[in-house]
């Protein structure tokens, strides 16, 4: 009996009994669709978790303070205040091979105020190196440079949303802005040089919704972000790198660096390249994506079932067309090819169909997910369809293997007596 004389079979016993067919084959169905559902929300979060770090500019490492401690508990990283400017200053004195440029930043939220709107901003104090190491774009005017920083001067550089804000049916570059810090406690009086195109939310500053100004007027004109030392204290140092340079070798060179001007022995600080970031958020991502298909490869195996138990019905229930088949010739191994092919062909179809429908409902929930600031694409890849289908295949063959061994088992006079 040839391949194409089964499927024909498989189908005919399929149809004859098409509700129940259909209500076994929906297991499948659902198995299938929602493994390659949540394998593409999983890998959705992966590209979404690599974009945002890339997104963040290109050959970074970032270095921010370590934990403080008080009474024996440790907070969170970035909470002690051991990260100066002057840190930054003398990683760039000390001229280390492949580190291009480097930023010290400092960010607190404050009010910004114009004569006819008040609105909560976050401050970023930065140095006039930012917008080519975070690739910023400018729709109007110009960023800090380098004699806005030198000068200590009282230019401001507004987000795209924050201008909308601030300014919505004029350009803000020339006017004022009144920045409030501590409540009204602290007031300045800044003039707009620029404002940044549109960039969208990403992982850290929220340009956006952001101000910029130079580092340097902060740590001139607020005593409380200096240390007693009469260092300024920053929340980050941003360093770009060539594109051949040996990352490790740098982070090495700048740990010993820090260590020798903060005299510890273990660093009190965190130091990590875009790399290892994107490394870890991946690995994260990934797992969470594997986790996600285990969840829906249960109900798979569920249909698998599904399928086992109405193969042993049928083997029942068609007691006598075995034993009309085994009286007319039909060997051992023809019965057992006819039930695997049948349980083959309705877990195919139900892959199929999965495929479709999880296909369709991938697509329709791409961009539709979100958290917080944060949303979800789904990326179909072809691996999860293959990997689904695949499986169902195997689950077809496993659930058809014992209902067909018992049905060749039967003895066809026993058949033909017992109906």
């Amino acid at each position: 009996m040839s391949i194409f004389d089964l499927i024909l079979m498989s189908f005919r016993a399929i149809l004859s009994n098409t509700l129940r067919s259909l209500l076994t084959t929906l297991g499948i169905i659902i198995g299938v669709s929602s493994v390659i559902v949540l394998m593409a929300i999983g890998q959705g979060a992966v590209k979404g978790v690599i974009d945002e770090l890339s997104a963040l500019g290109t050959n970074l490492i970032f270095i921010e303070p370590g934990s403080s401690e008080e009474d024996g508990q440790k907070g969170a990283a970035g909470s002690a205040l051991t990260l100066t400017r002057e840190d930054g200053e003398a990683i760039i004195d000390s001229k280390i091979l492949g580190v291009d440029r480097l930023t010290s930043m400092i960010d607190f939220t404050a009010q910004a105020i114009t004569p006819s709107n008040n609105i909560g901003t976050q401050v970023v104090g930065t140095e006039y190196t930012y917008s080519e190491i975070r690739g910023l774009e400018l729709s109007d005017g110009r960023f800090i440079d380098i004699d806005d920083v030198e000068k200590k001067s009282l230019n401001i550089v507004l987000g795209y949303q924050i201008s909308n804000q601030l300014f919505p049916d004029e350009s803000p570059v020339g006017k004022n802005v009144r920045i409030s810090i501590a409540g009204g406690r602290i007031l300045f009086n800044f003039r707009v040089v620029g404002v940044l195109s549109e960039k969208g939310a990403s992982v850290g500053v929220d340009e956006d919704n952001a101000v910029f100004i130079p580092v340097s007027t902060l740590q001139a004109r607020i005593s409380f972000i200096k240390n007693p030392t009469g260092e300024t204290n920053v929340n980050n140092i941003i360093i770009q790198t060539s594109d051949n340079a040996d990352e490790s070798l740098i982070k090495d060179e700048i740990t010993n660096i820090l260590l020798a001007r903060h005299n510890v022995s273990n660093p009190d600080f965190i130091i990590e390249s875009q790399k290892d970031l994107i490394g870890a958020a991946s690995s994260i991502a990934n797992i969470l994506s594997l986790l996600l298909g285990g969840i829906a490869g249960i109900s798979l195996a569920v249909g698998g079932i599904g399928v086992m138990n109405i193969m042993l019905v049928s083997v029942t229930e068609r007691t006598r067309e075995i034993g009309i088949r085994r009286a007319v010739g039909a060997t051992k191994g023809d019965i057992i090819k006819q039930f695997v092919w049948e349980a083959l062909t309705l877990s195919s179809l139900g892959g199929i169909i999965g495929i479709v429908l999880g296909s369709f409902i991938s697509l329709a929930l791409d961009g539709q997910i979100q958290f917080d600031d944060f949303t979800v694409r789904t990326v179909i890849q072809p691996l999860s369809i293959v990997i689904a289908f695949a499986v169902s295949f195997i689950i077809g063959l496993i659930s058809g293997v014992y209902p067909a061994y018992r049905a060749s088992k039967l003895d066809p006079i026993l058949a033909l007596r017992n109906e």
